[in-house]
């Protein structure tokens, strides 16, 4: 099992375990070259007479291929039924081994055409690849420093991860981690909500409240939608970030409190500044420190990372076992555009999962048909094609025509193969790497 890669070694041990039962009248282990001529690598038992036709009793057992060379086994059963079982078994043996050996080829181009790189992060909640990588590298850089963060990007994309990262590799690692939005408080209460009440401050006040600023000291506090923190607030976060003190509703005295602060919005504050929504001074206080977070659409390299993981955890919190995604799911998938990123990823793989057989492989049906229909199709314009030929003008210019003519051709090629990738990339004679390479840049 080990050395299945090695099939002339495996033939030699295949020849011992037959002597060594004593199953067979002979066993010859034989290497055939391009050429035809033959080589014996191994033999046992009674000569084989090379002349005769040989016996209803011999079998071929294939060994795999090496140095350009096919082994394999030629096998004289003896004609009790143990010995016939015993050649049985051990073809089932091989069998195995070939599977074994298939998988380990798969799992070797899968690699190579969906590279996983993974970042680990010590909670095993997040992969890292690609864009993600380079991110959580400039987190963990500026992670000891004792600055604000405010990260960039759509909703979706894993701010809150990458805020996460910055606490986990600083130093304050060991303290508390409280995420706030801003926009999930109404207006009238984010001021208790950061900065704490004490009983009896305003209505409805029945005991002290101290406040998530207080809650996160000497940790983190990250404030998610930040864009949409009222004007009449600003200037007392502010004041909080300049001067480190808060002083509650209903207190005299303000005090201070150690806490850092990394602050996230999916808005341009930038515009809000222009449009005098959001106070130039805040944005600057906030903007130390500037991580963006891109779209999924556009580090699509770390969607075939994203997808594995979220499969894993899938299937374990659904107890479905060994749950895989077919290769064709995987290219439905990095060709979807993924309006709401990360997010709507994970949940569409959490849905393909909770639908799918234990330890079964997810197929393209098990997409939602929504992200199905949603997928691109080709927006160039379609050359006349009649029956296999395609005609098209030549004073048109090369780059587009040579692109209408690739269009044309790989959807006959999918479409004359039943959509299978393998079976249509080696129609074109490209790579299965190629074809995807080909279909994601023509919307295909």
């Amino acid at each position: 099992m080990l050395h299945a890669g090695r099939p002339d070694l495996v033939a030699r041990e295949i020849v011992d375990l037959l002597e060594s039962v004593g199953c067979v009248r002979y066993a010859t282990a034989v290497a055939r070259a391009a050429d035809g001529s033959t080589t014996t690598i191994a033999e046992t038992g009674e000569p084989r007479d090379q002349t005769a036709t040989p016996e209803c009793s011999e079998r071929r057992l294939a060994i795999g291929s090496a140095r350009g060379r096919e082994i394999y086994v030629l096998v004289g059963a003896r004609p009790d039924i143990e010995s016939a079982a015993t050649v049985n078994a051990v073809v089932m043996l091989l069998t195995t081994l070939h599977e074994i050996e298939r998988a380990r080829v798969e799992r070797e181009e899968r690699a190579t055409l969906w590279p996983v790189d993974e970042l680990p992060i010590e909670n095993d909640d997040a992969v890292a690849t690609g864009h993600m990588r380079q991110t959580m590298s400039f987190a963990r850089k500026i992670a000891n420093a004792n600055v604000t963060v405010l990260i960039t990007g759509e909703s979706g994309t894993g701010k809150e991860l990458v805020a996460r990262a910055v606490h986990t590799y600083s130093s304050r690692a060991q303290k508390p981690f409280i995420p706030f939005n801003c926009a999930a408080v109404p207006r009238d209460m984010l001021e208790s909500q950061l900065f704490g009440h004490r009983r009896g401050a305003f209505t409805g006040a029945d005991r002290d409240n101290p406040g998530v600023v207080r809650s996160a000291r000497d940790g983190t506090l990250f404030l998610d939608e930040i864009g949409e923190l009222s004007p009449e607030l600003q200037p007392k976060l502010l004041r909080f970030l300049e001067s480190g003190e808060i002083c509650p509703l209903g207190e005299s005295t303000p005090f201070t409190v150690d806490v850092r602060i990394i602050a996230a919005t999916n808005a341009n504050l930038d515009t809000l500044v222009r449009d005098g929504r959001f106070r130039e001074d805040l944005f600057y206080r906030l903007n130390v420190v500037h991580l963006e977070v891109k779209p999924l659409r556009e580090r699509r390299d770390e969607i075939p990372a994203l997808a594995n993981h979220f499969v894993r955890r899938a299937a374990e919190e659904s107890r479905k076992g060994h749950v895989r995604l077919a290769e064709e799911t995987m290219e439905r998938l990095l060709l979807y555009s993924w309006p709401c990123n990360v997010r709507q990823l994970h949940n569409e793989i959490r849905r393909m999962v909770a639908f799918a057989e234990p330890n079964s492989m997810l197929d393209p049906d098990a997409i939602s048909i929504d992200i199905v229909r949603a997928t691109p199709t080709s927006a160039l314009p379609h050359p006349a094609v009649r029956g296999q030929e395609i005609a098209v003008p030549l004073t048109e210019k090369l780059h587009p025509t040579l692109s209408r003519i690739e269009c044309e051709m790989i959807k006959a090629a999918l479409r004359d193969h039943h959509g299978k990738v393998d079976a249509t990339a080696k129609a074109l004679g490209i790579s299965r790497k190629g074809l995807y390479l080909k279909r994601q840049r023509l919307g295909l």
